[in-house]
């Protein structure tokens, strides 16, 4: 199984407490205004890469993962085998979509990843919005949701320990 990644970055900080593994997955049809990322929209760039290259180069690292993009949830399945590997591996997963978290319950292709991820930093990118004080997203609608607390119907940000 194999998915489009644009690129892997060792250790970084930016998307996520602490030191993490960060993959950026090619194709967004959000194309938010404004985006950093304008390239990543591409489906067809980056390179094809499998789970277990993927899983490979974690594993290096031994970091916890951030999955970004483009939107990951367009691989949505491929991205559900990769998530679960990571989480038996031990490591906490971060998940950065256009889309809202109501959304991908509602999907039944894009709901089974949810087992496995940590926190959803939900929503389109808002050039209006747009708050370099945030910690971990760009625009202030968007939310770093716990996934294991949102229970219910109920929606529980992530809090930090900072």
């Amino acid at each position: 199984m194999n998915l489009r990644v644009l690129k892997i970055i060792d250790g970084t900080t930016v998307d996520g407490p602490g030191f993490r593994t960060s993959i950026y997955f090619a194709g967004c049809r959000h194309e938010c205004p404004g985006c950093h990322n304008p390239s990543s929209w591409d489906f067809e760039a980056g390179t094809d890469m499998s789970v277990s290259q993927i899983l490979e180069r974690i594993s290096e690292n031994d970091m916890d993962v951030s999955l970004s993009g483009g939107d990951p949830l367009y691989q949505a399945e491929a991205l559900t085998c990769l998530c679960r590997m990571i989480k038996d591996s031990g490591k906490s997963i971060w998940l950065y979509t256009g889309f809202l978290y109501e959304d991908i319950l509602a999907n039944p292709v894009y709901a089974p990843l949810l087992k496995y991820v940590d926190v959803v930093v939900d929503g389109p990118f808002v050039s209006q919005l747009r708050d370099t004080a945030l910690l971990f997203r760009g625009s202030s609608n968007q939310r770093l949701i716990d996934v294991a607390k949102s229970q219910c119907g109920k929606i529980v940000e992530w809090e930090s320990e900072f």
